[in-house]
């Protein structure tokens, strides 16, 4: 799985309250949800994100409740990927699990800037900037976890298996 998107960059311990506001927790459609991502942080951020951006952030990025909604409205607005120094460990599991790629770089973090684009090859576990061309060494994704983001998540991922096991299926 490869992305290519252009950077969005912000600081370190960006929690899941700053990602996705509490008030807007009762909602549940990604769409809905990405109306609304980091409003509190960058007001201006859902009328410039375009489809297939990244965010670039700090370290500890999700830090605080361990909610799916964060990761979710991260999609929903149409981000492509999220490259941090670090993540808190449950927004990294729960990204993967809503077909959202989490990638931690600290050196792709170190040298880009807001604007730039990012191309991430996740089999490979590089991160190349395309304005500097300096590549950047991350951990590759395993196929099964490649397998569950093609799916789209945990969920679809488990449909797929399930209904290829079934007899006739």
């Amino acid at each position: 799985m490869n992305i290519q998107g252009r950077v969005w960059k912000y600081g370190d311990d960006i929690d899941t309250d700053v990602i996705i506001p509490a008030r807007y927790l009762t909602l549940t459609d990604e769409n809905e949800l990405g109306k609304h991502c980091l409003e509190d942080l960058d007001p201006s951020f859902v009328s410039k994100v375009q489809p297939g951006d990244v965010i670039l952030a700090g370290n500890l990025f999700g830090c605080g409740s361990s909610r799916e909604h964060a990761p979710i409205a991260l999609k929903g607005v149409g981000c492509a990927a999220v490259v941090a120094r670090s993540f808190a460990r449950i927004f990294l599991r729960n990204s993967i699990n809503v077909g959202l790629p989490a990638i931690e770089c600290p050196s792709a973090y170190d040298t880009a800037q807001e604007g730039d684009v990012l191309e991430i090859d996740l089999a490979a576990g590089t991160v190349t900037n395309t304005r500097t061309g300096a590549v950047h060494q991350s951990a590759p994704y395993p196929q099964f976890m490649l397998d569950v983001l093609d799916a789209g998540g945990l969920v679809p991922f488990t449909r797929e298996k399930l209904a290829a096991e079934r007899p006739g299926g």
